[in-house]
Order: structure tokens, then C-alpha cells, then sequence
């Protein structure tokens, strides 16, 4: 369409179209990336304009004149998300925070609780029937400049054409900006190479093939995503896409054939990062563009089955509380998206969320798993929202857990020069035992390679890996779960009690060298339950007692044969050259499953009924 043509009274050049904003104006401008600099430098630059108040999403032109005094005195800037290029304006109180979630904030426009005089926008050239697109900035722009009395809008070459609800028909706009400019680009740059690949580890672990994700922005969530180059059929639904997500297009690692709502699609509402993702997914029909109040709705995500959303945040408490969008009383960031997809995803069929988070800040001096959020920190997400947090030092598996489990399960994924004291401080609050042990205060890494997942008769898994802290109330379930013959053959007396005391004990000896203990455990629903544990204790130079107790509906499918090949290859990593061990005569599945992987042990039977067994490695 020939604009100049079709609607010649509406194009102005930029100073010619800021003089239509009236003083004491409500002004709505574009988000992020999709901002229109030229409209938004006009505006700054007619001193004649005064006492405005801006509304934006993320905003970054605005922040080379925060330290205008005369800017200060005539624009009010209202950010609902403080962008890194804000976050130093927010700090010294020169901009105000409107703390609401993303999916909400379409409805404060549509029901006036928000009033709007004019929108900024910034839109591509129309297409021959007129239409324009929002391109890379749908989000809350669309509803922002649906609510306006007037609207400008700068037609930018350069912005990319979207496919989905990003479509503006001239006739909508009343005053039109031909102005060409390259766009915005926000690329986060990753911290600690070290942290984000030992974090995209465990992420890689949680996340199958065919789930449908969402990725929070930021600089740890977007490095972290490159982990999963290696899975199948991944979905995407998710506010903002960011260069992280690039690699996972061009390598089809994100096909979206598994969506189970809007399957082959890419769900987003913005687009921020380079120019080369720009490119990509200009006129890309993978990429369905719809507004905030569709792409963040709880509802809406949660039609995905097998939804997982990952995000960040800046510290957790003992309880699951976490904080994101302030450090203190400073303001940092803002509510944005995260709530909206953590409770989505906790109502997916098969989806959790995960919060992604460095176990350490300031160089290491300060622990972001704390005993209490700071003062005046501010609690986005409630401990009843948090399923999963991610530390580079393991995975916390929160959702409806205790506190005292939630105290061990984040204590044991700390820095391990934080632990204990961590410990301590729970035992101050009460939130666990006063004799409580704390986790091992060492890099607990190596255990990674431990673990091993045995495919059952059945098709269904059973995962195996070394105890952890953690476990305490699992395996008291699973020794409460025992016949009386099974405990007998295990302990050798008819046991009733599995003390706090005793399980505690169990697992604070394990040093994962001389001493191991491993569990197996199948998924029964959202629940890990334990199902079986062996274990190996040096009772003397290169040689370890072994033992193992396995869930009487599972016995006959190979769960005791695999316990004892993944004890001895940690023991022969750890300089053993045999086992050995002490078996009631009338247990004759244990003599089995010892023989059969064993032939040439020594068998001595002893005079009190019992069966020593040598079994050297061969």
C-alpha cells in the first residue's frame, strides 16, 4: 500500500507528530526491543511538552536521560518490569514500579483502571491491504494502543512481520512516522560459564523429549537452554523469545509436533535479541504472536501438556519463598511473567516449573539460598507456587514438602561453605530438629556419574542414584513399606521401629567413598518412591560388606543384580577388590542374586544359621 496515497493527512514527521501529545498526557509506549526511538527522542526533545506520565513494559531509550533534571521534572515514568538499563534510575527512586503479573495487565487498560491518551508504537510497512504488524513487540503494545484516544505510530522498515494477533490496519492509526532505524537489540550475556553449564546440566536431566517449555529472560535462564540441544520434539510457548532459543530452531531441536495445544506452533508474545533472530522469525509462520492476556494465561499454559517453565531469581528462603523483583528494598526487575507460568505449569498435565538460581552472589561472599528473604524483599512466587529449584550443586524437589524436608532438600543444593550454617539457622526457626545433621559440606558433583536407570519385565524404569540428605522420609516410607520377612533377612531381628535417629544416622555415614549407599526409585505420579536400597561399608583393606533390600513386588525383575553391579563399580573406583557378607541360610533369593553374579564366591556357613559369602572381583 502506498501510504502517501492512501492516508497523505495522517504522515507527519516525528516533531510534527509529537505536538499532538497534550500536556498532562497518558502515554503508552511500545515494549522492549520493539520501542519506537525516534517517536520516544521527539518527544524528550519539545520542551514544550510537560507533566507527562509514560506507561511501559520494558524500557530502554528512556535511560539516557535519567539524569535530566529537566527530563525529571516533565516525564513520570511507570515501568510494570525494570529493564537492566533502568535498574540504576530505579535504585535512585527516579522512576516508579507497578508490581502486577504480565497476564493481568491487558485488563488495566481494557477497564480504563489504567486511562490513555496516547500510544507509541512502532510498526512494520503495511502489506498491500493496509495491514501493518507489531512484529517483535505484541505483548501488552496490542491492548496499549487498542485503549488509546490517539495513536502514532512510527512505520520502521526494519521491523519484522509477524504472524498471529500481531495485525494493525492503518485505518487504526491516526497519525503515521515513515521512519527507518535498526531496532533494539538485548542480548543477556552469561556471568559464570562454569555455573550456567553445571545449572543447564540438571536442567537437561528434568526436561524429556516432547515437553513443551517456557524460558524466562535473563542471562542464566537464556544460557542454559543451549543444554538441550540434544533432545527431541520440544515445544515452546513462552512470553519472550531470546537469542538462547536460536540454536534449539535451526537445529529443530523445537519442532512443537508434541504441543498438545496449538501443536507446530511457537506460542510467544515478544521477541528480544539480535538482529539475526529478528531475521528468523520475520515472516516465519512457526510463530504464532499473541497478546499478554492469551500467551500468560494460567489457563491458556496449562493446556500444554507436559509443561515445564523455567525461570529465575535473585534468593530463596529455607521454606521455598522466593524473591525476584527486588534486592532488599531496591527494586531489580519486576513480577513479569513468572508467577503466570509457574501456576500454569503447576496445572499442565505432567508440567512443574523450575527456578534456576547461583548458589552464591558477590564473588562468592553471600549465599542466595538464605535463612529468610532480606529485609524488604518482595515475594513474588509463594512457597505453595515452588515445584523445583536448580543450583549449580544439584536439584531441590520442593513441591508439597515439609518444611523440614524443604530445609534439606535446599540445604544439600547450597554452597557447601554455606550448609551448616544453614543448618544451624533452621534449627533457630524451629524448622527442624534441634539434633538435626547437617548435608556434606563437600562438591557433590562426582555423583552425577553414579547414577544408572534399570528398564523393568514391565516397560516401566527404575532410577538408581547415591542417598542424599533428602531421602530421610522416603526411605522411612519404604522400610515401613517391608514385610516382616524382609526385615528380618535385612536386620536380622523383627524390627519395628525406623527411628528419625537411625535413618539420619544412615545416611550421615555415608561418606560416598568408603561407605555408599544407593537408592532406586520409580516415578509413582509427581512422587519419587523409593523402591529399593543397597549399600557397601569397608570392614576391611579393599574389602566392602554389601547389602540390599528390595520391595517384595519387584523381586524376580533384576532391581538386587543391578544394585550390586553399580555398588561394585563404585567400589572398584574407590580401590575395593571384593566384597563380602553376612546372610541368613534361609535367604535364599539374596544367596541367589549374590551367586549369580558371583559363581566363584566362598560360601561358610556358620553355627548360629547364618552364611558368610566371599566375593572377590574378578
Amino acid at each position: 500500500m502506498n501510504l502517501h496515497e492512501y492516508c497523505p493527512d495522517k504522515l507527519l514527521n516525528s516533531t510534527e507528530a509529537i505536538k499532538k501529545i497534550e500536556n498532562g498526557s497518558r502515554v503508552f509506549i511500545g515494549t522492549g526491543c520493539g520501542e519506537p526511538q525516534e517517536l520516544i527522542n521527539a518527544m524528550v526533545a519539545n520542551k514544550a511538552i510537560q507533566d507527562i506520565i509514560v506507561y511501559q513494559m520494558l524500557s530502554s531509550t528512556f535511560a539516557r536521560y535519567m539524569d535530566d533534571e529537566d527530563f525529571l521534572n516533565r516525564f513520570s515514568i511507570k515501568l510494570f518490569f525494570i529493564s537492566f538499563y533502568m535498574r540504576q534510575a530505579a535504585f535512585e527512586g527516579k522512576i516508579d514500579y507497578i508490581p502486577v503479573f504480565l497476564s493481568q495487565i491487558p485488563e488495566i487498560f481494557n477497564s480504563k483502571e489504567i486511562g490513555l491518551d496516547v500510544a507509541l508504537i512502532q510498526v512494520s510497512p503495511p502489506d498491500r491491504f493496509g495491514f501493518c504488524s507489531l512484529g517483535i513487540s505484541v505483548d501488552i503494545t496490542l491492548s496499549g494502543m487498542k485503549n488509546a484516544k490517539v495513536v502514532i505510530a512510527q512505520v520502521n522498515p526494519q521491523m519484522p512481520r509477524t504472524w498471529g494477533d500481531s495485525l494493525v490496519h492503518v485505518d487504526e492509526l491516526d497519525y503515521i512516522v515513515l521512519h527507518e532505524e535498526a531496532l533494539m537489540e538485548m542480548i543477556p550475556r552469561p556471568k559464570n560459564a562454569n555455573v550456567v553449564k553445571r545449572i543447564g546440566y540438571y536442567i537437561n536431566q528434568l526436561v524429556d523429549d516432547g515437553a513443551t517449555i517456557q524460558v524466562g529472560f535473563g542471562h542464566l535462564p537464556d544460557a542454559v537452554v543451549s543444554t538441550l540441544d540434544g533432545k527431541k520434539d520440544l515445544g515452546l510457548h513462552t512470553q519472550v523469545i531470546t537469542d538462547g532459543l536460536l540454536p534449539l530452531f535451526e537445529k529443530k531441536v523445537i519442532t512443537n509436533r508434541k504441543k498438545t495445544y496449538l501443536p507446530g506452533r511457537v506460542v510467544a508474545s515478544l521477541c528480544m535479541g539480535s538482529k539475526r533472530l529478528y531475521e528468523y522469525v520475520h515472516n516465519n509462520p512457526m510463530f504464532y504472536f499473541r497478546s499478554s492476556e492469551f500467551v500468560n494465561d494460567p489457563n491458556v499454559i496449562a493446556r500444554n501438556d507436559n509443561f515445564i517453565s523455567i525461570s529465575s531469581a535473585l534468593e530463596v528462603d529455607l521454606t521455598g519463598q522466593v524473591c525476584t523483583d527486588s534486592k532488599g528494598y531496591l527494586f531489580f526487575s519486576g513480577i513479569g511473567d513468572q508467577v503466570d507460568f509457574i501456576r500454569g505449569s503447576n496445572m499442565s498435565k505432567g508440567g512443574f516449573s523450575i527456578i534456576v538460581i547461583p548458589s552464591t552472589a558477590q564473588k562468592g561472599k553471600v549465599s542466595r539460598i538464605v535463612p529468610h528473604l532480606s529485609e524488604g524483599a518482595g515475594v513474588a512466587a509463594t512457597r505453595g507456587d515452588i515445584d523445583i529449584i536448580v543450583t549449580e550443586y544439584g536439584i531441590a524437589e520442593l513441591r508439597r514438602k515439609s518444611i523440614y524436608q524443604r530445609v534439606m532438600e535446599l540445604a544439600q543444593i547450597a554452597h557447601p561453605k554455606f550448609r551448616e550454617d544453614l543448618i544451624e539457622e533452621a534449627k533457630k526457626r524451629r524448622y527442624i530438629f534441634a539434633d538435626q545433621l547437617p548435608p556434606s559440606n563437600e562438591d557433590l558433583l562426582f555423583l552425577e556419574d553414579y547414577k544408572t536407570s534399570l528398564r523393568l519385565p514391565t516397560g516401566k524404569h527404575v532410577d538408581f542414584r547415591p542417598l542424599l540428605p533428602s531421602d530421610e522420609f522416603e526411605s522411612r516410607n519404604f522400610y515401613y513399606s517391608l514385610q516382616e520377612d524382609s526385615i528380618y533377612f535385612r536386620f536380622f531381628n523383627k524390627r519395628r521401629v525406623f527411628s528419625r535417629d537411625m535413618l539420619q544416622k544412615q545416611w550421615a555415614e555415608v561418606d560416598y567413598r568408603r561407605n555408599m549407599t544407593i537408592i532406586g526409585f520409580r516415578q509413582i505420579g509427581r512422587r519419587k518412591q523409593v523402591v529399593a536400597i543397597g549399600s557397601y561399608a569397608e570392614v576391611a583393606e579393599h574389602v566392602a560388606e554389601a547389602a540390599f533390600l528390595v520391595k517384595e513386588e519387584l523381586h524376580g525383575m533384576g532391581i538386587g543384580s543391578h544394585l550390586l553391579k553399580v555398588l561394585e563399580d563404585i567400589a572398584r573406583m574407590n580401590g575395593y577388590t571384593a566384597f563380602m557378607a553376612t546372610v541368613l541360610a534361609e535367604n535364599s533369593k539374596m544367596i541367589k542374586v549374590f551367586l549369580g553374579r558371583y559363581p566363584h564366591a566362598k560360601r561358610t556357613r556358620t553355627s548360629d544359621g547364618e552364611m558368610e559369602i566371599e566375593m572377590p572381583f574378578l
